[in-house]
């Protein structure tokens, strides 16, 4: 399964004009695929997402989830569609406080309707893999930073979705466990075949992925491969 933006436009108010978050922006990511987007301030990176993960309608064209146009849905229809193909990431992993590791991944099954015994052990294999398997009955107080993104990762992971999304997931930590949490994102996204942008502002994460984009003003300037080789430049 993918994710399709076609001919995405969003704008805002800005005193007696609208500026201009996304403009026209076309993006496809495949199954298993990993595209990074940098970009400076204001460049349109969390819109991006805000689009892609269906918090966020666009002024004109289309996102298509796991070949369901989700813009042509109603807002019920959308929201079952955003919990049960989409996993997000953001740059805090919001955990709520008085739930452990284990039941803040449970959470994701119960808001589905579906926490029995099969989501439970899930739950507990998803912590393990991304190495929180001694910590399962910890509370966010007592994990660390990189720990509690690992919380993160594996709750975006607990629906099984078809598109992944993070947002500076690795902004509040050191460059040693940010590339480490990374790693683990992907490494894991790939391995459920999921559809995957990550919004970085550090290169060398970037530099991880399949693919990097660069947005300017909510236009990709620049496409590039992971090993840097520049294969393609925005026409509009």
């Amino acid at each position: 399964m993918s994710i399709r933006l076609e001919n995405i436009t969003v704008a805002v108010p800005d005193g007696t004009t609208r500026r201009v978050l996304l403009d026209r922006l076309d993006l496809e990511v495949g199954a298993g695929e990993t595209v990074a987007v940098t970009g400076a301030s204001g460049s349109g990176k969390s819109t991006l997402v805000a689009v892609a993960g269906l918090l966020r309608t666009p002024d004109e064209g289309r996102v298509v989830v796991a070949g369901t146009d989700a813009t042509a849905l109603r807002d019920r229809d959308r929201v079952r569609l955003r919990r049960d193909e989409i996993g997000i990431v953001y740059q805090s992993p919001n955990l709520l406080p008085a739930l452990t590791a284990r039941e803040q991944v449970e959470v994701v099954a119960h808001i589905a309707g579906n926490l029995d015994r099969v989501a439970r052990a899930q739950a507990v294999e998803l912590l393990t893999r991304v190495g929180l398997g001694d910590r399962l009955d910890a509370r966010p107080a007592e994990l660390s930073g990189g720990e509690r993104q690992r919380v993160g990762i594996a709750r975006a992971l607990m629906n099984e979705p078809s598109v992944v999304l993070a947002d500076e997931p690795t902004a509040s930590l050191d460059p040693e466990r940010g590339h480490a949490v990374l790693d683990l994102l992907v490494a894991e996204a790939r391995r459920v075949g999921a559809a995957t942008v990550v919004v970085t502002h550090d290169p060398e994460q970037a530099a991880r992925a399949d693919r990097h984009l660069h947005l300017q003003r909510g236009v990709v300037q620049v496409a590039a491969t992971a090993a840097g080789a520049v294969v393609e430049r925005s026409t509009t």
